[in-house]
């Protein structure tokens, strides 16, 4: 724990106390738990376990423990910079405390706001795919934009019952992942299955690129403690509460997802798995326990629902900070009188996420919000490097300075793993942020111009 004189927040200027901010503080312990675990549990697992099996054959289990270290590395600068510094817009604010660079706290905050869009337009997508024909056969592109409309009023209504609804649908998915483990077990336990694929690679790829291939699609099944980030300024004592929630989200997680990884292989060839949209559908319909497919596709689809929900509140969060911190046009960060939710910034959030729902593809989008993040971390783990000697007058969590330094050459060693295509797309967010963050300097100069003139 670290604690000294008082210093004014550089972002925001407000004191660097953990109960500050213009957000209503709404999320419990409880709450922020089941945030974080209804994020990293949700459609990454669901969907991507085909994926990670082409790469790595049975051996899925590897690029999960690789995905969780890097996660666990920057989770733990994650939970000294929030702890610290509990205000609303993430990483944007502590590159902006460590480097004062307007340009670069916007492209930072930037970054994290277009991965929470690209994952929840990816999400949408897959709501309207393979899980949904199985109950309803609809229209893909109009059911993903009534889908994120939907999500748009839960984010609108508040945080609060945006949380509490996570934590039922938390609740959902995760009985989705027990309903696997124990169609496994009891496959496993009548004599069926074969245990040893578990420990073979898939024939026509190299063991160690596969594993590294597949670590970065097993990173975005964790994704989600870097979304808790954006709502500090809403949590109860954050200083204690948060440590403990991300830290026993991830154990969770990771309990569940090596748990999950052991039996699908086990149950169903890896080839298999590969060829698949629906593999935890698969292994529950290979292991005959005679659940009817459209319960889990209808838990598959909570649990897809729940991840584009949280991901969309990220957003708008992000949105918020980097307004109330002048980096976006004043209006993002106006708040409903009663509901104190971002309005603008939500629906501004939901209409990018359809736009994107039309054009994107399920895959690439998930590859994009793996390479954006992972830049957002990097800054992340530098930020908090250069904050070390920064004292404020609260205590809070603290890290080794090793850990930053790992996470940063995990996450470089995650990017060398990303095609082209991805890169370009990461490049044409960086243009278009590039683009409005002039656009919005510009207008601010004006307007204080005028101001200037009027006064005068």
């Amino acid at each position: 724990m670290s604690g000294a004189t008082s210093r004014s927040d550089a972002a925001g200027g407000a004191p660097a106390t953990a109960e500050g901010g213009k957000l209503k503080r709404a999320i419990t312990g409880p709450l922020l738990y089941g945030f974080i675990v209804g994020d990293t549990l949700g459609a990454g697992i669901y969907t991507l376990v085909g994926t990670m099996a082409a790469d790595v054959g049975g051996v899925i289990w590897l690029p999960l423990v690789i995905a969780l270290v890097v996660a666990l590395l920057t989770a733990g600068t994650y939970a000294e910079l929030i702890t610290k510094y509990p205000h609303a817009g993430g990483a944007a604010r502590y590159a902006d405390r460590a480097f004062g660079k307007p340009y670069l706290s916007f492209l930072v905050g930037f970054l994290m706001m277009a991965s929470g869009i690209t994952t929840a337009a990816a999400l949408a997508n897959a709501f309207a795919g393979d899980y949904l024909s199985v109950l309803l056969p609809l229209p893909a592109v109009p059911t993903a934009l009534v889908f994120i409309a939907i999500l748009m009023l839960i984010n609108l209504w508040g945080v609060r019952e945006s949380l509490s609804a996570n934590l039922v649908a938390s609740f959902i998915e995760v009985t989705g992942l027990v309903i696997v483990i124990f169609c496994a077990a009891v496959l496993l336990g009548s004599g069926g299955g074969d245990p040893a694929r578990v420990l073979e690679f898939a024939p026509d790829v190299a063991p160690l690129q596969g594993a590294f291939a597949a670590s970065v699609v097993a990173f975005f099944s964790f994704l989600g403690f870097e979304a808790a980030a954006n709502m500090a300024e809403e949590v109860r004592n954050p200083s204690k509460v948060y440590p403990r929630a991300l830290f026993g989200a991830l154990s969770t997680a990771a309990v569940v997802y090596l748990l999950i990884a052991l039996g699908a292989v086990t149950v169903v060839p890896p080839a298999d798995l590969a060829k698949s949209t629906g593999p935890l559908l698969d292994v529950v319909a290979a292991s005959g326990v005679g659940i009817p497919p459209w319960i889990f596709s209808l838990i598959a689809l909570v649990a897809i629902s729940n991840g584009a929900l949280l991901f969309m509140v990220m957003a708008s969060r992000v949105a918020f900070g980097l307004a109330d911190t002048g980096l976006l046009p004043s209006p993002f960060a106006r708040v409903l009188p009663k509901r104190r939710t971002p309005w603008v910034s939500i629906l501004v959030i939901g209409g990018a996420t359809m736009v994107l729902s039309i054009f994107g593809d399920v895959g690439t989008l998930a590859e994009t919000t793996v390479l954006l993040l992972l830049l957002v971390f990097i800054s992340a783990n530098v930020s908090v490097l250069m904050l070390k000697k920064d004292k404020v007058e609260h205590a809070h969590f603290t890290v080794p300075r090793v850990v930053p330094v790992l996470a940063i050459l995990a996450s470089i060693v995650l990017l060398t793993q990303q095609n082209g295509i991805v890169w370009l797309g990461a490049a044409g967010y960086v243009v278009v942020g590039t683009i409005l963050f002039f656009a919005a300097r510009g207008s601010r100069k004006r307007a204080a111009e005028r101001r200037a003139e009027s006064s005068g």
